[in-house]
């Protein structure tokens, strides 16, 4: 067992928040554990042996209230400090960083060296301290300053990367803006809406929808989407053909829950059906989403990859030229602490690798400010470490969703019926408003697409009607009148599209030529 002190205000903490807790083993793989506050320590009953890190949801004076790590640390006797653990945590892993990107040339680079020794100092102060609450409090005034140099290098970089890369049309992202459609939306200031601030438009493929009873298909909606889009020159991408969320397995397919055999000839029946009937107008296909997260009907790791490969395999066969991505979901993996009937996200993305499987590139989804395992709040810093680690993979990359909120209060047309309270999740820097979307929205698309290897970002939701995913989490209000990350983003496109680059692509998703 781990043990981890926890003082507020110079005495042993009353209560902590544990929701979205988990603990981490070797390779960023998360561990089995059970956690719980006592005494106010913080006691990791770990399934496994060897060091381990504890993730926690944790506020930061100025930076909000995210989700960090500490170091991997071995079982001992004497419970280690919370606070100080944080900030040696956060300091090993930036000073990693800094001699990865070589960020200290220049007078800012200078300062990012002078503050990184200010949390060195403060570290070092902390382990020499009296007592652990004294520890605990210097460390907190380090944490603060680690996490907001981290996050400014990180920002400041990408800014400064990106320009390079939109200036320069031969590396350049092309056509790099999508939204998914709501299929149940045909309003025509929603699609004024999305003509004008997207360069394609992503159509949810959800099975239960499409065949909602064995022998009965329901085409209607995406055959009109498809043909709209079609018809104004919009490169159209299709997603989650096979996905293993609850909501987007048809209820009949239980019948054949411990036959793999049948659902294997059901699984690939519906993907060939699929992309055979909108092939000539989708030439970018999402074909496998988050199978190895969610996982309803049980399949074991063996046969997961074996419908990854089919899956794959078909939609190549109908068609040949078509760009065909697996689509990664919750990309730190923290439902594996829960659920080891899971697959950790990277081990899953280095199989498909490893195993052959012809597909073209990964897809990375992230959804941040709800509190639910792999929507806890985590700075910037941690994403640019995160895309860094799967860019290492060597496949392209396309961020396939992506959303935050624009509000506090409680919405009934989201997921969850407005039961999911967004404070549970965490806050970036300050409670979540409109203004702070759009802040959030532009720091991360100039993060993405800073780095070559990502060639498209896909928001979410374009407006907060009824039936969308993240509370609050539009570009758009109910009433189809835009927030001002919708703004934002327009002014972004218009910014590359300035650069020299100009008409529609016909397709979206190919690999940008290096």
């Amino acid at each position: 067992m781990i043990r981890f002190s926890v003082f507020s205000g110079g005495e042993p903490a009353g209560s902590v928040d544990l929701c979205g807790a988990y603990v981490v083993g070797s390779d960023h793989v998360p561990i089995r554990a059970d956690i719980a506050l006592k005494n106010g320590q913080i006691q990791c009953g770990k399934r496994t042996a060897g060091p381990a890190a504890l993730a926690i949801l944790w506020p930061v004076p100025g930076m909000g209230k995210i989700l960090l790590e500490t170091t991997r640390l071995p079982e001992r006797e004497t419970p280690y400090v919370l606070q100080v653990e944080l900030l040696r945590g956060r300091l090993m892993r930036m000073v990693n960083k800094v001699e990865e990107w070589q960020q200290f040339d220049g007078e800012a680079g200078k300062t990012d060296a002078e503050r990184i020794g200010q949390c060195r100092a403060a570290l070092i102060e902390a382990l020499k301290a009296d007592g652990p609450a004294e520890a605990a409090a210097i460390a907190e005034r380090g944490l603060a300053i680690a996490v907001e140099t981290g996050e400014d290098m990180v920002l400041r970089l990408a800014r400064d990367l990106y320009d390079r890369r939109r200036r320069q049309p031969q590396i350049a992202p092309r056509r790099p803006f999508g939204c998914t459609v709501d299929l149940k939306n045909g309003n025509e200031t929603y699609r004024r809406r999305l003509t004008s601030g997207f360069d394609f438009a992503t159509i949810p493929f959800s099975w239960q929808e499409l065949q909602p009873s064995e022998q009965q298909f329901n085409w209607k909606a995406t055959d009109s989407w498809v043909e709209w889009l079609a018809k104004n020159r919009i490169p159209v991408r299709g997603s989650s053909l096979v996905s293993f969320e609850e909501r987007h397995v048809p209820p009949w397919l239980y019948v054949w829950e411990h036959d793999f055999e049948t659902l294997r000839d059901l699984i690939y029946d519906h993907v060939r059906r699929v992309v055979h009937r909108y092939g000539a107008h989708i030439t970018t296909w999402d074909v496998i989403s988050g199978i190895h997260a969610c996982n309803c009907l049980s399949f074991n790791f063996e046969q997961l990859m074996e419908l990854t490969r089919m899956s794959v395999a078909v939609a190549k066969q109908v068609c040949p030229r078509a760009t065909v991505t697996i689509d990664l979901v919750a990309p730190w993996g923290e439902y594996y602490a829960r659920n080891q009937r899971t697959i950790p996200p990277l081990l899953y993305a280095d199989m498909a690798i490893q195993s052959g499987v012809n597909f073209d590139a990964f897809g990375l989804q992230f959804y941040f400010g709800v509190g639910v395992d792999g929507m806890y709040v985590r700075d910037f810093f941690q994403i640019a470490t995160l895309l860094d680690r799967f860019a290492a993979l060597g496949k392209p990359l396309h961020v396939t969703a992506v959303q935050v909120p624009s509000g506090m209060e409680p919405d009934k047309g989201d997921a969850w019926g407005g039961q999911m309270p967004v404070s549970g999740g965490g806050m970036w820097r300050e409670e979540w408003s409109e203004q702070l979307q759009s802040r959030w929205l532009r720091s991360f698309y100039e993060l993405a697409l800073s780095k070559p290897m990502i060639e498209s970002v896909t928001w979410r939701n374009l407006s907060d009607q009824a039936g969308h995913y993240l509370p609050n989490g539009g570009l758009l209000r109910a009433d189809l009148t835009p927030k001002p990350a919708y703004e934002q983003l327009l002014a972004m496109r218009k910014d590359l599209l300035s650069n020299g680059r100009s008409g529609r692509a016909v397709a979206v998703g190919r690999s940008v030529p290096r």
